[in-house]
């Protein structure tokens, strides 16, 4: 093993890990509860911020499993694999399906720094006073509180629109934290049943879904962490013309079509389809990326 070989995984053996005491606690008790999600986000609040974690991996991969859980509360049966699918597969041009459309939600609001434009672009169907509202009902408290406030404010306002009270009380609890990206936490930690508390007895499912959420955050954040360091260690060895520009992609999304995203001028990659696909195969050999779906065709790649 080569010295800088060496040096990056000792790097890597640095990345914050959830403290055991945390995740195996069994509190019940709403200050318990609220003590744990804290120390949960403290912890995932050093992960997010290190430079060798691959945010925008990260991010977007937390996004697929937000908007799972979305279109569960909607009472749809797509899941993991049919939501890449209905994305990743996508022309330009063509029109997302109903459960895809959730999943572009979510990708448009971890994507850019939260700000009302980006919160805009995610819920186009939304006023900009209603958000500036919702995001205001929040006032005090801590984080997991405030995030709740907002969620209670939406869904009493719209009972039905649970993408859309999830995404701001995401933007309001990193907003808290100082993050600048939505970190999605709520939507994968909370039931259906949930969405229908109010008051208090909201609050403490909020702190139990970022309880269990900032945990998985964290394990997906070390492992993504290493991958990353993978792919970019074997990235030299790549000659194909636009082998950086898809590195960087695989960097920053959970899932890539060869014959949609890195051909596709509108990415930077510009690949020709035989050229992609064979720089995919060639990343698979090397380690460095995975086969998703398991089919021969209609492929999607990630780390």
């Amino acid at each position: 093993m080569t010295y800088a070989r060496q040096s990056l995984n000792d790097d890597l053996s640095t990345l914050p890990r959830m403290p055991g005491w945390v995740t195996s606690a069994r509190g019940e008790p709403f200050e318990d509860v609220a003590f744990l999600s804290g120390a949960a986000l403290a912890t995932l609040h050093l992960v997010v911020r290190r430079q060798d974690v691959p945010r925008s991996l990260v991010r977007d991969r937390l996004a697929l499993r937000a908007a799972e859980a979305c279109v569960g509360f909607s009472g749809r049966s797509e899941r993991t694999g049919e939501l890449r699918d209905e994305v990743n597969l996508l022309r330009p041009g063509d029109q997302p399906g109903p459960a895809g459309a959730v999943y572009i939600q979510w990708q448009r609001a971890v994507a850019r720094p939260i700000s009302m434009a980006v919160l805009m672009k995610a819920l186009p169907q939304i006023p900009a006073e209603n958000i500036a509202g919702w995001l205001d009902a929040g006032r005090g408290g801590n984080p997991v509180e405030r995030a709740a406030l907002t969620l209670e404010a939406v869904l009493i306002d719209l009972r039905r629109e649970e993408t859309t009270a999830l995404i701001l009380a995401e933007a309001v609890l990193a907003q808290v934290m100082g993050w600048d990206h939505v970190v999605p936490l709520l939507a994968a930690g909370l039931k259906s049943r949930d969405l229908r508390k109010t008051g208090d007895e909201l609050r403490l499912a909020c702190h139990k879904a970022v309880l269990a959420s900032a945990g998985e955050a964290v394990r997906m954040a070390s492992d993504l962490a290493r991958r990353a360091a993978h792919l970019r260690a074997v990235a030299p060895k790549l000659r194909a013309k636009g082998a950086g520009r898809a590195v960087a992609l695989f960097l920053a999304r959970d899932a890539l079509s060869p014959s949609v995203a890195l051909t596709h001028p509108t990415e930077g990659v510009g690949m020709s389809d035989r050229a992609a696909r064979r720089l995919c195969d060639r990343l698979v050999d090397l380690g460095a990326v995975q086969e998703l779906t398991g089919r021969d065709t209609f492929r999607l790649y990630g780390i």
